[in-house]
């Protein structure tokens, strides 16, 4: 059997790759193919936690005249949406998950509780962390960094559209820059949109390595795990 590189990881899915091509709400044939390659890293002995963000639903700091604590309120209760249904998605492929909020529902899912989760994530289960934070002005990107430095995760694994970081957008600029490895420095002082400044330097202050890659084939979050580079890796000097 293949060894995985990583034994507990913190893969960040964004609400954008859940959505696959419609570009919004959630699209079925993705989730189910996000699941499937969970699944696949799961079977190495990988304890998986997965925080997910809700852009596919909504997106509120780019409305006009609304509170951004409402917004952002609304923006962490769409992260909760996505998280149900990648739940349910995984169920199918008969893994346990448990879903934990960190605001309270507990109709739904559990609430957060660190030491909780590490007991389910060394029972094997999987763990979806939704609702961000749980406090406005904090982005699911933060929610990542936090969580892998309270569970004590290795790596966080960063799941977006494109393949890396560039120097510049590569959908604009066909000569764009991919970067193979970066400083969290950097990250920071080029503006570099990998995460927000605030996770970055969470991260940094942690040392916890992110590793950023495509989604557009799910198979490349087992590539990852194994070890083979691919994307863009940040880490300390």
């Amino acid at each position: 059997m293949q060894r995985p590189k990583y034994k507990r990881i913190i893969l960040k899915l964004s609400g954008e790759a859940l959505a696959g091509d419609k570009g919004f709400g959630i699209d079925t044939n993705t989730i189910a193919s996000i699941s499937q390659s969970i699944k696949e890293i799961q079977d190495l002995g990988v304890e998986v936690a997965i925080v997910v963000g809700g852009g596919n639903i909504w997106r509120g700091r780019s409305g006009k005249g609304m509170d951004r604590t409402t917004a952002d309120h609304m923006g962490m209760l769409a992260t909760v949406i996505n998280a149900l249904a990648l739940q349910d998605a995984l169920e199918y492929y008969d893994i346990q998950v448990r879903v934990q909020t960190a605001i309270e529902m507990r109709q739904i899912a559990e609430p957060y509780i660190r030491r909780k989760a590490i007991r389910h994530l060394e029972k094997g289960r999987i763990v979806i962390f939704a609702a961000g934070t749980g406090n406005p002005f904090f982005s699911t990107d933060t929610t990542a960094a936090l969580r892998a430095a309270e569970i004590e995760a290795e790596v966080i694994l960063l799941a977006k559209k494109v393949d890396g970081v560039y120097d510049s957008d590569p959908v604009i600029n066909p000569n764009a820059k991919k970067f193979e490895f970066l400083s969290y420095i950097d990250v920071l002082n080029k503006g570099l949109k990998v995460m927000d400044s605030t996770a970055t330097s969470l991260c940094m202050d942690n040392e916890i390595p992110i590793i950023i890659f495509g989604l557009s084939d799910p198979n490349n979050i087992k590539r990852v795990v194994l070890g083979e580079n691919i994307g863009t890796y940040v880490k300390e000097d």
